[in-house]
């Protein structure tokens, strides 16, 4: 499979990966959300009113995480794999002497064709690494050096 086929199969994947999250934080919102309506139709009290103030602090978490979703959302809209560079960025595969990596958002391990893939956001440890760096150029990561050896 070619690079620009590989970087498409792994955004697709790096897609699905958020929009489950979205998914799941959706849900629990609309789940806060009934559960504070059947709060309201409880007696009122202490125990009443500290169960409301714990879904009032879950439904503000949740609201969070789904505009951090959202923003992540963006990020990979914004991903162009289209374009070649010759310096690893946003939307590069970097092959190295250790492992391949697609610069994209962080989900992890990710296998195409029996190859094995590490998704990871520009602002990771390792994408600050390699971010910037050329063929050739050796990174070191947790005291360990590597080698890139391509970028597509």
């Amino acid at each position: 499979m070619k690079g620009h086929k590989i970087k498409s199969v792994l955004l697709e994947q790096c897609f699905q990966v958020v929009q489950k999250r979205y998914g799941r934080i959706k849900q629990t919102i609309a789940d806060i959300e009934t559960s504070l309506h059947e709060e309201s139709k409880s007696s009122a009290g202490d125990k009443h009113e500290t169960a409301r103030a714990m879904l009032q602090i879950d439904r503000e978490n949740a609201g969070k995480q789904l505009q951090e979703i959202e923003k992540v959302q963006q990020l990979l809209k914004k991903i162009d794999i289209s374009s070649e560079s010759n310096y690893v960025r946003l939307g590069s595969l970097v092959y190295t002497d250790k492992a391949v990596y697609f610069i994209g958002i962080s989900i992890g391990d990710v296998e195409i064709d029996n190859t094995h893939y590490l998704c990871v956001a520009l602002n990771s440890p390792i994408g600050l690494a390699l971010s910037g760096k050329k063929k050739g150029d050796v990174c070191t990561f947790n005291e360990k050096q590597f080698t890139i050896l391509q970028i597509a």
